[in-house]
């Protein structure tokens, strides 16, 4: 029999929100209703934290935050409840290495606003990313060359690109000879021709710092339910008592026989909490 759930882990783009990256009004009142009822919320992304926090906003209830692919855990209102950094050292070898992607490349830092993501040149004009580039130019700085602002310990290196761009990196960088000392999240979205390659500090994913934070709760892995739709959120999905694949899901995750609920143009999110956090099923 399934244990109560007691806490929803929730990945953001391609879960909670739709294919607009709105979030709808169907998911937003199931995830409160889960926190009248006393179950914990916890928004589990590769965002960074200030690109998480306009969706976390749209929640009346306070949320757990596990950004940067759980390099980061702070509440909704800002308080840090724990951090993994990646060494700047593994990071310069990082970026030394994979000079020839330097185009994608940015480093994120864990500061409150100003220089929290560098790139060695910014495109303001680049029809890939400058939607994001827009939406996050406050926090945004360039550095020539790129690993010159290693200046402290960052949270992550980042890639992205197009999906055959990220999907490149990723092989280059599992198979060079110091890949050990860091993890790679990887979150591509085929249907938008957009990826992305996160370098965070070894042992570190959204699975990892789940369940370090479910383990700080004093709570086990069978009451936690979990929903996600894309790579970097596998770990998450296995350490769930019970996991929950989106019908928009890439088809690795559907291949491995989880529950699936809806898409996310479906409120898929809602229907996976009233009938497995709510119902009996």
């Amino acid at each position: 029999m399934q244990m109560p759930v007691r806490l929803i882990a929730l990945d953001i783009d391609g879960t909670l929100l739709d294919e607009r990256s709105h979030l709808p009004a169907i998911n937003r009142n199931a995830v409160a209703e889960a926190a009248a009822r006393g179950i914990e919320i916890a928004l589990v992304t590769g965002r960074r934290y200030d690109f998480a926090t306009p969706i976390a906003r749209q929640f009346p209830c306070p949320l757990t935050m596990i950004v940067n692919n759980g390099a980061l855990v702070k509440s909704s209102t800002g308080e840090t409840q724990l951090v993994h950094l990646l060494a700047r050292g593994i990071a310069a070898r990082v970026l030394e290495n994979s000079a020839a992607f330097s185009e994608l490349a940015s480093v994120c830092f864990n500061r409150p606003r100003e220089n929290q993501v560098f790139y060695e040149r910014i495109d303001w004009e680049d029809p890939l990313r400058r939607g994001y580039f827009e939406r996050n130019r406050e926090y945004l700085a360039e550095m020539s060359p790129l690993r010159n602002c290693l200046t402290e310990d960052p949270i992550q290196v980042m890639f992205t690109g197009y999906a055959n761009q990220v999907r490149e990196v990723e092989a280059f960088l599992s198979r060079l000879p110091f890949a050990g000392e860091y993890s790679l999240a990887m979150t591509v979205y085929d249907k938008r021709d957009f990826g992305l390659v996160d370098v965070i500090a070894a042992g570190c994913s959204k699975g990892a710092t789940l369940a370090e934070w479910v383990r700080r709760r004093g709570w086990s892995r069978d009451e936690v339910m979990a929903i996600g739709d894309n790579l970097n959120d596998l770990e998450m999905l296995q350490f769930a008592g019970l996991p929950v694949v989106m019908g928009n899901s890439v088809p690795e995750l559907k291949s491995l026989g989880w529950r699936e609920t809806l898409s996310n143009d479906q409120g898929g999110v809602a229907a996976a909490i009233e009938l497995y956090a709510f119902g009996d099923a």
